[in-house]
């Protein structure tokens, strides 16, 4: 499973999700950036920033 903590972007943010695969991921985090943070425009930038923190489950301790 692939894992994505939004507080390792946005600061005091407990949200995550995981996913079979990072797309997946990927979309899940822009939809939970746009609803709960307001994010209306979604730069390749923070798709980046996503992408750059997404790990393999198995591998957080």
């Amino acid at each position: 499973m692939r894992l994505f903590e939004c507080g390792s972007l946005v600061p005091g943010c407990a949200w995550h999700t995981r996913a079979d695969n990072d797309a997946e991921v990927i979309r899940r985090a822009i939809e939970h950036m746009r609803e709960t943070h307001g994010e209306t425009i979604i730069r390749e930038n923070m798709v980046d920033n996503i992408k750059a923190r997404i790990v393999d489950e198995t591998k957080v301790a």
